[in-house]
């Protein structure tokens, strides 16, 4: 449905004179907008931001060129993520990320996780086009325009490679 809206949009768009590029333009000025906002509520206010006192699992992650440090804590309960949470400082694209990241893998199972985990970094990396290949990643799409900024990748799958270190009992990990 979200396609043949655009799709109308667009045409409309073309019938009233713009050109293919002003409505790539248009698109991509909403995007950026919207990953603007969903950065910042998510760095304002982070979803799972505590110690988790029940956690069996731990890890904590740095990135030394942005100067992130995050610890993620996992609560696992028959091979299932039962319960996640995360502390630390760092950017905001470093901070939204633990926050969507803690989100999505709530509930999970381990595998599920993981793969999750993967998607995501070959997201980030461009190694997976999420709008032709078939993802569970959902709204955290929204990290898909990190990867045409290269210094910022490390910022936004430290989260997530903390978290797998955390399923596999790995303790500290580093971007570096």
């Amino acid at each position: 449905m979200r396609q043949g809206l655009s799709s109308t949009v667009n045409d409309k768009l073309k019938h009233i004179g713009h050109t293919e590029l002003e409505i790539q333009n248009n698109k991509m000025s909403e995007l950026s907008e919207l990953y603007q906002q969903v950065i910042l509520d998510h760095n304002k206010k982070p979803r799972n931001f505590r110690k988790l006192e029940t956690a069996n699992h731990t890890a904590e992650g740095y990135n030394p060129l942005c100067g992130d440090q995050l610890t993620v804590y996992l609560s696992l309960e028959d091979d299932a993520v039962r319960d996640i949470a995360f502390e630390g400082s760092g950017c905001a694209i470093s901070k939204a990320a633990a926050s969507m990241m803690t989100q999505a893998v709530k509930g999970k199972s381990k595998q599920e996780a993981e793969k999750l985990f993967n998607e995501f970094h070959r997201m980030v990396t461009g190694e997976l086009d999420e709008e032709i290949e078939a993802n569970s990643l959902g709204n955290l799409i929204i990290f898909a325009g990190v990867r045409d900024f290269p210094v910022r990748v490390k910022c936004a799958s430290l989260p997530w490679h903390t978290m797998h270190a955390a399923l596999q009992n790995e303790g500290i990990i580093s971007t570096e």
